[in-house]
């Protein structure tokens, strides 16, 4: 089933209170554009702009999450050299508590370099760092029972096994899950993975994880697949062509929104966090998607996972007047 997110009337209301946990994978982007090729030798190229933000499916998602209006609290592992510094600041500057966040004097920030493309897709060359020296032991129990939501973005730099342990927490405690993941879709991967879902009350992959993981090929396959490996309800993004929500009941396809798109690299963070947002409002998954689509649309307007100045309201009013994609 197709949503018309004209058709659907997002309050602005900010309702009850949303006090999120997002954990896990945070990475210091620097991305510059345009791009069409790396120069050869010692070649260089003059280009429009180059800037740093906070990123990663837990500091990207959380970023956006407190533009629209959420109390956010990130947990996970920097290390204390000077990325981590930025990292840390640029994170508090847009609204997220950091004290959770654990540094490693013997590793690196996690950190990555974009060269944006002319029509917003970039490559990627990227450092685990500090991402893959966090685990159980480091986790912020009293906070995540506190919690309304917790976001947990990369599990698999943890494994399945240390996931679960978590999440389930977090289901004991009354707390609504969520997952995004960083790594492409590798079925072995999945498989690394597989041991958390049954405790994920909401997978956010984008299309070609979903796919690979599943070796089905088409979106709404796939998020059967996953639904039939425990997971409450599955939300796949898909870029320009939207996203697919699938749940037990049934699935529906929410279009993107047109925007010119100057960097497309922050937007499945940004769809996570206006979905989840969507859903602490009560919204039912296909209406919280279209919030996500918005926040991912105004995200892609600029360059960077903390583009764009605008909070609930602003993303309320722009799904209800910005023209969509068609369904293809």
């Amino acid at each position: 089933m197709s949503l018309d997110p004209s058709s659907t009337r997002l309050s602005t209301d900010p309702g009850p209170a949303m006090t999120v946990v997002v954990l896990g994978a945070h990475v210091l982007d620097t991305l510059v554009r345009p791009v069409e090729e790396i120069p050869a030798g010692q070649g260089g190229h003059l280009v429009e702009q180059i800037a740093m933000s906070a990123a990663g499916p837990a500091g990207g998602t959380g970023l956006v999450l407190a533009k629209l209006g959420a109390t956010v609290r990130g947990a996970g592992a920097v290390g204390t050299d000077p990325i981590g510094d930025q990292l840390l600041a640029l994170l508090a500057r847009g609204g997220v508590d950091t004290s959770l966040i654990v540094r490693r004097a013997d590793v690196q920030t996690s950190a990555s370099v974009l060269p944006i493309r002319p029509d917003g897709s970039r490559p990627a060359f990227h450092v685990i760092g500090a991402n893959g020296a966090y685990g159980p032991d480091d986790a912020p129990w009293a906070a995540i029972a506190a919690a309304t939501h917790l976001h947990f973005g990369g599990p698999e730099f943890m494994g399945g096994e240390a996931a679960a342990e978590i999440l389930s927490f977090a289901r004991d405690h009354g707390v609504t899950t969520s997952v995004d993941c960083l790594a492409p879709g590798d079925p072995g991967l999945f498989d690394w993975i597989a041991p958390a879902l049954p405790y994920v009350d909401y997978l956010l992959p984008n299309d070609e994880q979903a796919l690979g993981w599943t070796g089905r090929s088409d979106l709404t396959a796939a998020g059967r697949a996953l639904i039939e490996r425990g997971v409450g309800c599955v939300a796949a993004t898909a870029g320009a062509r939207g996203a697919v929500i699938v749940t037990g009941e049934g699935e529906h396809h929410v279009p993107a929104f047109a925007v010119d798109v100057v960097d497309t690299s922050g937007c499945g963070d940004a769809f996570s966090a206006g979905f989840l947002r969507g859903i602490a409002l009560g919204r039912a998954p296909a209406e919280a998607a279209v919030l996500g689509c918005a926040a991912a649309a105004l995200v892609a307007g600029g360059l960077g996972s903390d583009h764009g100045d605008f909070d609930l309201a602003a993303a309320s009013a722009f799904a209800a007047a910005q023209p969509t994609l068609p369904l293809s």
